[in-house]
């Protein structure tokens, strides 16, 4: 059996769809599916992620952690989401990941993750993480406000299995610590690669807008700002927004 296998399709609704269906041999690490095209690609919530056919990188990895409690199944967020920050830290400066699900190059996002885990018992049964990356579109013409890809960035066309390769590998690297127990680890490595990291910056939450610095993001997911009168706020998704 392979350690990894990768599944490669022209078009399908998700990739988070194809393996959840998907009922073929699996790898011995992860299964990926990668397609050229989604109709129906999203990101949390009721969001949709905007990809033009055979430009960008969709793919879904499927994966079984070992013992993993689901209360720290937000790990496997983490470990994808460092893995994305490593191989596209290796074309350009200034990648950092915002909480919770996407990746930026400065003030803009290039990369998005969607993680759908099942339970069994008081563990996490699977996993599969669904991620798109903007590589090679040039134009964008949904109301995203601030997409960018990474030939933009660059002014030229990327190879997307050469970028899904290094992803690989590095993710590799962080499930393997996942397996090993080793979440504070991942965790630590991942709050250091936060987007606005230090310093007071803009959110918005039911209250409206307020400065804040980021405190720390807890195991299961959670963010915990620090207002500007030493009060924590602790939020999950969707319920503050960065203002950028």
């Amino acid at each position: 059996m392979e350690d990894i296998k990768i599944i490669k399709v022209d078009e399908t609704s998700s990739t988070n769809v194809l393996m959840r269906e998907y009922s073929g041999e699996e790898g011995r690490l992860m299964t990926v599916g990668v397609a050229a095209f989604q109709s129906a690609g999203r990101g949390q919530g009721e969001n949709k992620w905007e990809s033009e056919r055979g430009k960008n990188l969709t793919f879904s990895i499927k994966v079984y952690p070992v013992a993993l409690p689901v209360m720290r199944q937000y790990v496997m967020l983490e470990a994808e989401s460092l893995a994305i920050r490593d191989a596209l830290a290796g074309y350009v400066d200034d990648i950092t990941i915002k909480w919770p699900n996407d990746i930026y190059w400065r003030d803009k996002k290039i990369s998005g993750t969607l993680s759908e885990c099942t339970i069994s018992g008081s563990h996490v049964g699977s996993c599969i993480l669904g991620t798109g990356i903007n590589l090679n579109q040039r134009e964008f013409v949904s109301n995203a406000p601030n997409p960018v890809s990474l030939s933009q960035i660059l002014g030229r066309d990327i190879d997307a299995d050469e970028v899904l390769g290094v992803l690989l590998r590095r993710f590799e690297v962080y499930l393997g610590m996942v397996n090993e127990g080793r979440y504070d680890e991942v965790a630590s490595l991942y709050s250091a690669a936060l987007y606005r990291r230090s310093g007071r910056h803009a959110y918005n939450d039911a209250g409206g807008d307020f400065m804040a610095e980021l405190e720390c993001i807890e195991s299961d997911g959670h963010l915990v700002l620090r207002r500007d009168n030493g009060s924590l706020s602790r939020y999950a998704f969707k319920e503050v927004k960065y203002v950028l």
